[in-house]
């Protein structure tokens, strides 16, 4: 049985070997996690579909693979191979075919550890990836060792050996790998500056009151996040203002106007931004709402979210206000109509009515809106119906019932 890394993400063409679980002779049951694979959005495991004994494993840690490639074979004693005459060991750059437990990078060609556009680099300058020696993590050939080698000179090489040890440091720069979640970061928000037109739309808001009313839900043991409410608000506000929950299909010369709010959460992690999507949050309390949100961003962090949980927003969010920052121009994450940014809160003097100067807890938010779909007079009422359920919560609670 031959295990492959399969699609196991939208568009996702090729993923980076993070960790085996198993190795070559152990026994393994049906559906116990065999491989951790990186992939442009998420980290995910490969289990096993079969139970029986591992017999090769086709490539190490850190190399990259496209969708389709076996990773892994598994005997399940059933199937009999074919008969082969006994071969010799052949020692192939110090690694021997023997019968042992030993890693064996059968079914490849090259050996370097390089990237697969890399390699494709590599074959249209004809350049031989064997003969380049590495310059990236863990020996890496990068595509600048590809070029260096092209023009006769190879970075790991003559660069080193022209400058002086106490000044390699200091004149050659750190180099971070520009893959995984990181490119797919760049490639869709690059594709959505190109596409929408975007306009955005800043407002403040007084969440004074808010603020109270939460202290005194959790005298009551009650702690919910004020991000809840601002989810439920936002529900609400798009139910009365579809048009920012909608998509357009340029295609098709129409606009879908979404009826659930499948809200999107941007959430930084160490390996970059992600975004778990809360769906149905029309219909869920602030209760539901506070835990399945802490979940989700939880599950983030650690890069345990799957597939499924960062599919079909309708729209998103960004809480950026833990952070700091004033104000920011939020990027739409297509094919969605807007997003909305929520900056620091800060207690700040206030003139009220009758000119009577108070210090009230302000922050400001940012909306994001694609032009083609909605307009700036659409964004004010938008926003307005927001700021009017946060800055009263016993309007938001009325609606709830």
């Amino acid at each position: 049985m031959e295990v492959k890394f399969h699609d196991i993400g939208e568009g996702m063409t090729e993923g980076e070997i993070l960790n085996y679980f198993v190795k070559i002779g152990d026994e393994v049951s049906v559906d116990q996690p065999l491989v951790e694979m990186q992939t442009d959005k998420m980290v995910a495991e490969i289990p096993s579909p079969v139970a029986g004994k591992v017999t090769a494993i086709h490539f190490e840690t850190g190399e990259t693979i496209t969708v389709g490639t076996t990773i892994i074979e598994i005997s399940d004693g059933e199937s009999k191979p074919e008969s082969k005459p006994e071969k010799k060991a052949v020692k192939t750059n110090s690694v021997t075919e023997t019968t042992s437990n030993v890693f064996v990078p059968t079914k490849r060609i090259n050996h370097v550890k390089a990237a697969p556009f890399t390699r494709k680099i590599a074959r249209e300058l004809e350049v031989d990836i064997e003969q380049i020696v590495g310059t990236g993590p863990n020996g890496r050939v990068t595509e600048e060792d590809v070029y260096h080698f092209s023009k006769g000179s190879n970075a790991s090489s003559t660069i080193q050996e022209k400058l002086p040890a106490e000044k390699k440091q200091e004149t050659e720069p750190d180099l971070i790998p520009f893959k995984g979640i990181r490119k797919q970061i760049a490639n869709n928000l690059s594709f959505s500056v190109r596409t929408i037109p975007h306009v955005t739309h800043f407002e403040e808001i007084d969440v004074t009151k808010l603020s109270q009313y939460r202290k005194e839900l959790k005298g009551l043991g009650e702690n919910i996040s004020i991000v809840a409410f601002f989810l439920k608000a936002l529900a609400i506000s798009l139910g009365e203002h579809p048009i920012f929950n909608a998509e357009l299909d340029e295609e098709k010369s129409v606009i879908r106007q979404h009826k659930i709010a499948n809200i999107g959460l941007a959430t930084d992690t160490k390996s970059g931004l992600l975004v778990p999507v809360l769906n149905n949050v029309n219909g869920k309390s602030l209760r539901t709402i506070h835990a399945e949100m802490k979940q989700l961003t939880e599950k983030a962090q650690v890069g345990k979210l799957s597939a499924q949980e960062m599919q079909n927003g309708t729209f998103t969010i960004s809480n950026v206000g833990p952070l700091g920052g004033v104000a920011a121009t939020p990027i739409i994450n297509h094919p969605q109509t807007a997003i909305m940014a929520f900056h620091k809160t800060k207690r700040i003097p206030v003139v009220m009515e009758k000119d009577e100067i108070v210090i009230r807890d302000m922050m400001n938010i940012s909306l994001s809106f694609d032009h083609r779909i909605a307009d700036g007079a659409d964004s004010v009422r938008f926003t307005n119906r927001f700021v009017e359920l946060i800055e009263d919560p016993k309007k938001l609670i009325m609606e709830l019932i």
